[in-house]
């Protein structure tokens, strides 16, 4: 990692002003909120994949990759952080979402921080979260956080909703933080703020993670 700190957010919504992509964004606003008032700054990059669909056909064909499709490959694999977000179809994510992710290479996003968003008409499809979104990050060796998001046709326009996008913010914040070369702020305890680069040197999940709870609470639930 370098002094300058990027979180990519991937959305698979399919309109230009989607739930999908507008979820992806909030969760990407809220981290960078917390990120800031711990002292650094973190810059958001938005990967619409809308915008891909025929690219990502084309390379999975041509295994030729456009310069947009790798750009957008790059801007993740050069990330600090990771939102992954999806609309559920069938009860998983969409086509083109998982088209993304198999261009990927399958450790290429080891340990990076990554939050993941569904959404969705109906709350009886919240466990896509579990059953689809994070068995596909997990088997990319991404580090999912274990708090996600759902957000259901009913949810939006609800409080509840943007406290449950603070809080997911504020754990990946805390992460991405903890793992930034000399980027820990003063009030994370000694040990997080000694540790090198979290992407490179956490070896299972979490498991390395030193008191989360404290990182979680230095910048903010």
């Amino acid at each position: 990692m370098t002094d300058r700190l990027t979180l990519a957010v991937v959305t698979a919504g399919l309109s230009e002003d989607s739930t999908t992509t507008r979820l992806g964004e909030a969760i990407a606003k809220a981290a960078s909120g917390a990120v800031e008032n711990a002292g650094r700054h973190i810059e958001i990059e938005v990967i619409a994949l809308r915008d891909l669909a025929h690219g990502l056909t084309d390379m999975m064909i041509t295994h030729v990759a456009s310069p947009a499709v790798q750009d957008a490959i790059d801007t993740v694999l050069t990330a600090d952080a990771l939102v992954a977000a999806s609309p559920t179809y069938k009860a998983s994510y969409s086509g083109l979402f998982k088209q993304f992710f198999d261009v990927i290479d399958e450790s290429a996003l080891e340990n990076l921080p990554t939050v993941i968003a569904a959404t969705g008409g109906s709350p009886r499809h919240s466990l896509v979260l579990d059953t689809a979104l994070r068995p596909l990050l997990s088997y990319l060796k991404a580090l999912v956080l274990p708090l996600g998001i759902y957000a259901a046709s009913e949810d939006w326009g609800h409080d509840d909703l943007q406290r449950r996008i603070d809080r997911v913010g504020a754990s990946l914040a805390a992460v991405v933080l903890a793992g930034s070369p000399g980027g820990a702020p003063d009030s994370l305890d000694d040990d997080a703020a000694a540790r090198p680069g979290l992407r490179r040197e956490v070896k299972d999940e979490f498991s390395n993670v030193p008191d989360f709870a404290s990182l979680l609470a230095s910048v903010g639930s």
